[in-house]
């Protein structure tokens, strides 16, 4: 086999309509402005034209953005507070995008200095010299955006720098700025720079941010050296982290501008808003199954069993609708040489029974109380059948259901389960009164295809089974039986 090489990231390209001399410049009207001036107009021009000011962020409209909003406009560095899977880093990496497309540089500066306002001795000698003949580069907002995962064994001289000893064996003095290899934080200067995890940094490399935030300088090694650096600096943290594997010290918290309390999706609709949008799915999802695992994970979040310390990701509803819409794709792909009345392949349409499998393969994203070992799936399985008997009243409470409790009577038994295709458990129900209702009220259309009315019959069969119209039992092949009560 040939090597396979990584894809080479694309740089954006500047519009060559843009100045290249400090002079052009100029002449241009192009007035300086601070990374948080730059974000506080920006933000008031999306809000006056209307425009989505944080496109892809669902459930903060009316809690978490407007707090961000504010603390922006303020010109406050931030600190976003919320056990994990609540979209920090999403919410932070989409701050990047209130940051002008393009600004001006001083080539080759690694520090990306304004040419208008240059900070080190170098730069600051370099455009004095050249005047208004200064080249000007041009960086886009893509490349302003710094983040660091916090981890125990980051250092100071991944943060702030360090003395480069390359440099001061070419034989440079130590009192020479052009010694220091500068780290992350400097390095994003004019941008946005995001430390996730914070509290598990450790607490003498968080005193290296106090300057930062403060005076917005740093000190590398004891060097005589202030760089006025303009920077956003966001930071995440989990609220139980102060206690447990960490701490943010109190002067850095002191610092930030604003502690902003992120949270889960409040209601259902958003966290199927939030499902919809996230979820890679290689299979068609009915809402009505959607809907289930969506229940399933505010469940599973409320249980009592499970530690609200550590809370349940909004990761686990996505990953519950991607392992359904796997599990229906491997039944299409099992079924393949069986055909339909139609002539064509089963298609992969999830259905209800799907999602039993995601007890098992995402407990591992749960954190349970400690009294609950080797009960774990017990656990889930009980929820989810809670979640599925709750979206079975949500959608088809009062409706006529005789007509699929019927289909059992005399000891008759219908058979579905991960391996029965559609056609054959259409075969099994026939015409049944009452289906059509069952398709319109689960939004299924006047004109189901046979997998979407095998997806609804199969839901109505659980949940008169949940709601104890039904009887069910699971054979050793995995196939499910509905029959009488017994």
């Amino acid at each position: 086999m040939g090597r396979v090489t990584a894809p080479t990231p694309v740089i954006p390209v500047p519009p060559a309509d843009l100045p290249g001399t400090l002079g052009a410049l100029r002449a241009a009207g192009h007035q300086y402005r601070t990374v948080k001036q730059e974000l506080r107009d920006n933000l008031l021009a999306r809000m006056r034209s209307g425009e989505a000011r944080f496109p892809g962020i669902v459930g903060y409209d009316d809690s978490v953005l407007p707090e961000v909003e504010r603390a922006l406009l303020a010109g406050h560095d931030m600190v976003l507070l919320g056990e994990r899977g609540q979209g920090k880093t999403r919410l932070i990496r989409a701050l990047g995008a209130l940051l002008d497309e393009w600004t001006p540089v001083i080539p080759g500066s690694v520090l990306n200095e304004h040419p208008m306002h240059p900070l080190t001795p170098a730069s600051r000698a370099q455009v004095a010299e050249a005047g208004d003949d200064q080249p000007v580069g041009w960086l886009h907002r893509s490349m302003r955006y710094g983040e660091k995962l916090a981890t125990p064994d980051t250092s100071v001289g991944d943060l702030i720098g360090d003395v480069d000893p390359i440099r001061i064996a070419q034989g440079r003095t130590l009192g020479d700025p052009e010694t220091i290899h500068f780290g992350l934080v400097p390095r994003t200067n004019r941008g946005i720079f995001a430390v996730n995890e914070l509290p598990d940094l450790a607490e003498r490399i968080q005193v290296a941010l106090l300057n930062v935030l403060e005076e917005r300088d740093i000190q590398v090694r004891g060097y005589q050296l202030r760089l006025p650096l303009d920077l956003l600096l966001v930071a995440s943290a989990n609220p139980d982290d102060y206690t447990n594997r960490g701490r943010i010290i109190t002067p850095l918290k002191d610092r930030f501008g604003a502690e902003i309390r992120t949270h889960y999706p409040v209601d259902l609709d958003l966290e199927l808003d939030l499902i919809r949008q996230e979820a890679d799915l290689v299979a068609a999802v009915p809402e009505h199954v959607l809907e289930v695992l969506a229940r399933f994970a505010r469940a599973v979040r409320e249980s009592p069993s499970v530690d609200p310390r550590s809370g349940v990701s909004a990761r686990f509803a996505i990953a519950a609708a991607e392992t359904v819409a796997g599990a229906a794709l491997r039944r299409a792909g099992l079924l393949a040489a069986t055909t339909t009345p139609e002539g064509r392949p089963e298609a992969a349409v999830a259905r209800v029974g799907d999602a039993v499998s995601v007890t098992s393969t995402l407990r591992g994203k749960v954190e349970f109380e400690s009294g609950e070992e080797g009960r774990e799936i017990e656990i889930l399985a009980h929820l989810l059948r809670t979640a599925t008997a709750e979206t079975f009243r949500a959608h088809l409470a009062g409706l006529d259901l005789s007509g699929f409790t019927a289909l059992v009577e005399d000891g008759a038994a219908i058979e579905t389960g991960e391996l029965v295709s559609a056609s054959e458990l259409l075969r099994q129900v026939g015409t049944v009164p009452g289906l059509a209702k069952v398709l319109d009220r689960l939004g299924l259309g006047d004109a189901p295809t046979p997998e979407e009315a095998a997806a609804a019959v199969e839901f109505v069969l659980e949940g008169l089974h949940l709601t104890r119209r039904l009887g069910k039992d699971v054979t050793d092949s995995g196939r499910t039986v509905y029959g009488g009560r017994g």
